[in-house]
């Protein structure tokens, strides 16, 4: 399915039928695009599958639908209150991927105008709460690729601003490098009606609501995160992939990231981040054949503490001890120097 998790299918989908398929959510990470990174966090992948299993059933008592069926343990699948240890394995029910095929330069997305149901969404909803330094945001305002009218702010933000408001921005899904497109571009490029489109910015908002109010337990800031969307056979829109993870949303406690912007941070400080960025201005479509050197491994002791840090926020947002790790307060504390240690490092 991809560099972080993987896809088995026991039934396939039919134009008119959900299939079944189960999610194997692996200890590998991605950033900026980049496929599989040199490191492996452990127990990440099952961290990442507890907790997207915990939001899709508290979820799911609120009346909100999803693909989710259960997290797999002795080959059934089960609850999460059912399960004696943590798994790597959600069964979901599977949707039909239509890919957008490429004409030349762009991509030809008129399939989706001819389908009914039953499919993959060919798109990612973000949510911004705030604007962390990180964020995306900063660097399109700066391109001029996004205008602050766009976003409803009166003047330029600074990085960590909270906004009065989440920002609902939507990019492409199924493309080699993924764009942030206006709504009405996502509208007429996925076949949807105001409707459809308004639905999905409601429950986005819903969603995101309650995923801050549980991380807001647990000592966290939701800053933002996306969410996956497709249709049933007849034509519900439902959620899909996985969500709530550290994968998925930007969550900060004190300003420290937990998740794997950790990752990032730490690689934005290498020669490998600034060809990767060249790269990608050179050409758009090939741009990974142009980076003629491998990201370097992370240092032991980060990548050692970026799988504590899973592994604690997993105990942390549902309230069971799945694992033996230390408060994510302590493993924070012990990032925080490597990073900033690091950033010294490359200004020196």
């Amino acid at each position: 399915m991809g560099s972080v998790k993987d896809l088995r299918i026991i039934e396939k989908p039919e134009k008119n039928k959900t299939g079944t398929g189960e999610f194997i959510f692996s200890d590998r990470y991605s950033v900026f695009d980049w496929g599989e990174m040199p490191d492996h966090f452990a127990h990440k992948g099952e961290a990442l599958c507890i907790i997207g299993a915990y939001f899709f059933e508290r979820l799911e008592e609120m009346g909100i639908m999803s693909h989710y069926i259960g997290v797999v343990e002795d080959d059934r699948a089960k609850r999460l209150d059912e399960l004696e240890k943590a798994s790597n394995t959600m069964r979901v029910r599977v949707l039909r991927v239509i890919k957008p095929e490429i004409r030349g330069d762009s991509y030809d997305y008129s399939p989706y105008k001819r389908e009914r149901g039953n499919f993959l969404i060919p798109l990612e909803v973000i949510y911004r709460n705030s604007l962390p330094a990180g964020s995306s945001v900063f660097k399109r305002l700066r391109e001029g690729s996004l205008k602050l009218e766009d976003i409803g702010l009166p003047e330029m933000p600074s990085p960590g601003q909270k906004l009065p408001k989440p920002i609902l921005d939507v990019s492409t899904k199924l493309e080699i490098t993924d764009r942030y497109i206006p709504w009405s571009e996502a509208q007429t490029m996925a076949g949807l009606s105001e409707d459809e489109v308004e639905r999905m910015q409601h429950l986005t908002a819903t969603v995101n609501d309650f995923i801050t109010t549980q991380a807001k337990r647990a000592g966290l800031v939701n800053e933002d995160g996306k969410f996956e969307f497709g249709f049933d056979e007849h034509r519900n829109i439902m959620l899909v992939d996985v969500l709530g993870t550290p994968d998925e949303c930007r969550f900060t406690r004190e300003g420290i990231p937990v998740s794997k912007e950790v990752a990032r941070i730490y690689y934005r400080t290498t020669e490998w981040y600034e060809r990767v960025q060249e790269a990608k201005k050179r050409d758009r479509m090939k741009w990974k054949t142009l980076v003629d050197i491998p990201p370097p491994p992370l240092p032991p002791r980060l990548s050692e503490l970026v799988s504590l840090l899973y592994q604690a926020c997993c105990n942390e947002l549902t309230e069971r001890e799945w694992f033996a790790a230390p408060p994510l307060g302590e493993i924070l504390s012990e990032v925080k120097e490597i990073l900033e240690l690091s950033g010294k490092q490359q200004q020196l």
